[in-house]
């Protein structure tokens, strides 16, 4: 199985920018003319899909794409090799930190948004990562 992460904007160029720029992604090709950038350089391919604001998000739901700040329970991390140094580039390209840098026994964790509203965290991960968390009697 494959992992496709899509990504709606209203403005195709500036989201090429932000991802390209803030995050050190490449545009690897742009497909159904010029509506779809696909972006590489993370472990999964990522579109960024070019989506009027106020245009319907399902047929089968009264909600429509919004791009100021907005939640959802599904958002992305990017692991970086220096946190400081991948805060600064992103809100350079656009991003919005929310609040301060965290520290934890796996690493550190910055929650920020992009210039179209969704989230997203960079991850500075140290020692053994997340499995400074797990059991050891569970790590293969």
């Amino acid at each position: 199985m494959e992992l496709m992460v899509n990504i709606d904007v209203d403005d195709l160029e500036k989201a090429i920018a932000f991802y390209s720029d803030g995050l050190g992604l490449r545009l690897a090709r742009r497909l159904f003319d010029d509506s779809v950038a696909e972006m590489s350089g993370a472990s999964s391919t990522i579109q960024l899909l070019l989506k009027a604001a106020g245009s319907p998000a399902a047929s089968s739901a009264p909600v429509t794409r919004r791009y100021r700040r907005h939640w959802t329970p599904v958002h992305l991390d990017f692991a970086v090799e220096d946190i400081s140094a991948g805060v600064e580039r992103a809100i350079r390209a656009g991003a919005t930190l929310e609040g301060t840098v965290e520290s934890h026994a796996w690493g550190h964790l910055a929650t920020l948004s992009d210039p179209f509203g969704h989230g997203l965290c960079l991850l500075e991960f140290r020692g053994r990562g997340y499995d400074e968390l797990a059991e050891p009697n569970l790590i293969p």
